[in-house]
């Protein structure tokens, strides 16, 4: 897979995708991600990726050159199969969105800026819009990041466990057991007598049920009730 982040801050990115598990799926080759200085595709000697809004406004908004000569340079390379923009009013990122885009082979990032990008880039070249939430950031960059892990963490090979992604929240619209470890007693707090009882299918049937009961008391929003 590979995965190009287009950013007026590749710093804010470089220490993030840089560590831990997608630290280590670069390193295997699982994954290339570049970061791309949108500034280097600025048209004046000021590097500028940012203008005023026509019709006034607080504000500054990215530009729609270099933008559209970053994306149309990694196009003339390579097919795409998405280009994502982080945007607050981008579709909610969701693990189902992240398993789907795991399985795509080359993506582009356009991390969000300013008080956004020049309209035309989104109705004509991003493919798909990602917000992580209802509240807005100073930048995509941090977005980004998160887009980025949540995807490489699923590609094979990424993780020790094959199956431990296959266990994390969200997977299958519920939230994750509670897990514990050594030692099984502290401080009089004791790990549940099944964890410990070396019972296959029990340990899943209680944590099946585990997982059910923190759904409905914490996100009860995820669960599909029988109509």
């Amino acid at each position: 897979m590979r995965i190009d982040i287009l950013t007026v801050q590749p710093e804010l990115l470089e220490s993030p995708l840089n560590y831990s598990i997608v630290k280590r799926a670069r390193e295997k080759g699982l994954v290339e991600i570049n970061l791309i200085n949108l500034h280097d595709f600025a048209n004046d000697k000021y590097k500028s990726v940012d203008d005023y809004a026509f019709g006034g406004g607080a504000g500054m908004v990215m530009m729609i050159e270099p933008v559209f000569k970053a994306i149309e340079k990694l196009k003339s390379e390579r097919k795409y199969d998405e280009i994502i923009y982080t945007s607050p009013d981008g579709e909610k990122f969701t693990q189902q969105m992240a398993n789907r885009l795991s399985l795509k082979g080359n993506l582009i990032i356009l991390a969000g800026h300013y008080k956004g990008i020049d309209q035309r880039i989104r109705e004509h070249l991003i493919t798909l819009e990602i917000s992580l939430g209802d509240y807005v950031l100073s930048g995509g960059e941090l977005p980004a990041a998160a887009i980025t892990d949540a995807i490489v963490r699923l590609l094979p090979g990424a993780l020790g466990d094959e199956q431990s992604a296959l266990s994390d929240s969200f997977q299958d619209d519920l939230l994750a057991p509670p897990v514990y470890t050594r030692p099984s007693e502290f401080k009089g707090w004791k790990v549940p007598d099944i964890l410990l009882s070396g019972h296959a299918a029990g340990i899943d049937k209680w944590r099946h049920e585990q997982s059910e009961e923190r759904t409905r008391r914490l996100r009860p929003d995820l669960l599909k009730e029988d109509s």
